[in-house]
């Protein structure tokens, strides 16, 4: 569950777009909006389901399914594109595992 103006929702996984850590807090991105999250990241992620989430960052988790693009001609990283038009980056640390997910 995330809470957004004072009002607490159920989330459920098929709407999430991904997860972040910021300034100390955790945030849910959905296309209706951000969520404040009171679990941890780690915590979050031992949630979800590992064939459709992926970390992408020491301070990020980003749904595949919801991913418009990956564009790999950024040098050491990658560039990813969310369907509702989010852009984020895959950290060096975790780009061979993204491409490993891949296929490339």
């Amino acid at each position: 569950s995330g809470s957004k103006d004072g009002k607490v929702t159920i989330l459920e996984q098929d709407d999430l777009l991904s997860i972040y850590a910021s300034h100390g807090k955790v945030f849910a991105l959905t296309s209706q909006g951000e969520y404040i999250l009171k679990q941890r990241l780690y915590e979050v992620e031992e949630k979800l389901n590992q064939n459709q989430f992926v970390r992408i960052s020491n301070s990020e988790i980003i749904h595949l399914k919801k991913v418009r693009h990956f564009d790999l001609n950024f040098t050491g990283t990658i560039c990813v594109e969310l369907i509702d038009g989010t852009k984020t980056y895959v950290s060096r640390r975790y780009v061979s595992k993204i491409k490993k997910i891949l296929g490339v």
